[in-house]
């Protein structure tokens, strides 16, 4: 059976559930995901990048994206934070350097939309879509990763080298993590329109052969350490133990540095009062990973529409996420931006669309109580409407 075929990448909202490129989903996870890279050829045809060159330098001068200029002097590296003004990055050299910005989707729509392309993985786990301008000889370096990637070469020529997973050694001194050895094993040069899949750990050395972009989709993996960490803050935030610790029967003592067993026995007993059950922990996870991150920040609008005129706009015009916003579900719990959402079980279906999907096309017949919520989190900055591709 022929494959339907699927609009090139940000020229079309309709999103497709498979994997970009000839390869069915069912065996790219099974063969690849988190075991082996990939390399797919033409897997957007056509492709249309999201930004501009001009608008990606542009956005590594915005204060509120985050940004890193990268260099290479003979054998020595730099690694600079952004914002950086544009008439600097116009009188950088021809050749070495390379300008990377993260989270592309919180201001372009388009590249929400690139991002819906790999929706056939959990949204949980999909971090943010980064870019990577680069003149001749751009690079940042052999590096590892700790999560999954996604590599789009969009303008121009890009050189894939990758390494067998091995001991990881890095360049001492360095404000990057360059691998100090790095032998190649396979090597691809990336047309407009190619894609690279690379499991986390998978040695790999990029560089620039022509003026290029490469688009690179993130997928989160927080580390055992950050889940326990985070899940004792939890339970910090929800704890209400009663008692204190009391010594009546406390006589005098000959080492006054020791630390009484009394009082080490009742931390041990107060230790043990600690309980979670499976809400606990479903709470926590959907909390902790619709977190924003730290430099996010949400706008109240200056002159919202009122809830009658909302709900007169949401008939004719569809409501969806901002790109910096993230909802998501659990066995009927909903969770936005690291808070559990308040809402009553009539809700559930449609909040459960908005997150599998981002967008509403309709709220034709939506209870009066998904109304309110969506046009608190509309008067939030959380929601926009949509017609015609012109967000409101």
């Amino acid at each position: 059976m022929a494959r339907k075929t699927t609009p090139a990448a940000g020229r079309s909202a309709d999103v497709s559930p498979r994997i970009p490129g000839p390869l069915d989903t069912r065996t790219f996870l099974a063969r690849h995901w988190q075991k082996e890279p990939l390399l797919v050829r033409g897997a957007f045809p056509a492709f249309r990048e999201p930004l501009t060159k001009d608008e990606v330098l542009r956005l590594a001068g915005d204060p509120d994206a985050e940004s890193r200029l990268v260099r290479k002097q003979g054998r020595y590296w730099s690694c600079e934070h952004g914002p950086f003004e544009r008439a600097r990055l116009d009188r950088l050299p021809r050749r070495d350097w390379t300008v990377l910005v993260q989270d592309t989707q919180h201001f372009s729509r388009e590249a929400e939309r690139l991002l819906e392309r790999f929706t056939f993985l959990p949204r949980a786990r999909i971090d943010d879509l980064m870019v990577s301008y680069a003149v001749p000889g751009g690079t940042v370096g052999p590096h590892v990763d700790s999560y999954d990637v996604f590599l789009i070469q969009g303008r121009g020529r890009r050189r894939w080298k990758i390494a067998r997973p091995g001991d990881v050694d890095f360049v001492p001194g360095l404000d990057l993590r360059i691998l100090a050895r790095f032998e190649a094993e396979e090597e691809w040069v990336l047309e407009p329109g190619d894609m690279l899949y690379l499991p986390p750990d998978v040695p790999h050395y990029g560089i620039a052969e022509t003026e290029c972009m490469t688009w690179s989709v993130g997928f989160r993996a927080p580390t055992d350490q950050e889940f326990a960490a985070g899940f004792l803050d939890h339970l910090g935030e929800r704890l209400a133990l009663e008692g204190r610790y009391a010594d009546p029967g406390q006589g005098a003592v000959r080492s006054a540095g020791e630390i009484p067993e009394a009082l080490v026995t009742h931390v041990t007993k107060v230790l043990e009062r600690l309980r979670w059950d499976d809400a606990e922990v479903r709470a926590f996870a959907g909390r902790y990973l619709t977190e924003p991150k730290s430099h996010v920040v949400f706008e109240p609008r200056a002159r919202p529409l009122s809830l009658a005129r909302f709900e007169a706009a949401i008939a004719e015009r569809a409501v969806a996420l901002e790109g910096k916003a993230r909802l998501a579900h659990s066995r009927g719990a909903f969770f936005l931006n690291g808070e559990c959402v308040e809402a009553t079980k009539a809700c559930a279906p449609w909040l459960r669309r908005l997150a599998d999907g981002r967008r509403l096309e309709s709220v034709a017949g939506a209870p009066r109580a998904v109304r309110e919520l969506l046009h608190a989190w509309y008067r939030d900055g959380i929601v926009r409407l949509e017609r015609g591709g012109r967000p409101r």
